[in-house]
């Protein structure tokens, strides 16, 4: 059987009650930071990491958009100079 496609989101992962951003930031889980904000940590993490942190109530999640939206986005802006790709 062929391995699922992981599915990785950028979010937005907010402490829970006693909690502190540094925290999120000790967490032993797979997460990309790449922002961090004075209450919040905006992360790329797979569905797992995101399941994980829901089901052992480290953080709140905002799902902000699939990392591929955000690259396919990054692309077209790169493009968007009005040469063709390659030039």
């Amino acid at each position: 059987m062929a391995g699922r496609a992981t599915v990785r989101w950028l979010v937005r992962l907010t402490p829970v009650a006693g909690r502190t951003v540094n925290d999120l930031l000790k967490v032993p889980l797979s997460l990309d930071v790449w922002e961090r904000e004075a209450d919040a940590v905006v992360a790329a993490a797979s569905e797992q990491t995101i399941v994980e942190l829901e089901r052992r109530r480290i953080a709140g999640v905002e799902r902000l958009r699939p990392i591929t939206a955000v690259e396919s986005a990054a692309s077209s802006s790169d493009r968007s100079d009005g040469k063709p790709e390659g030039s």
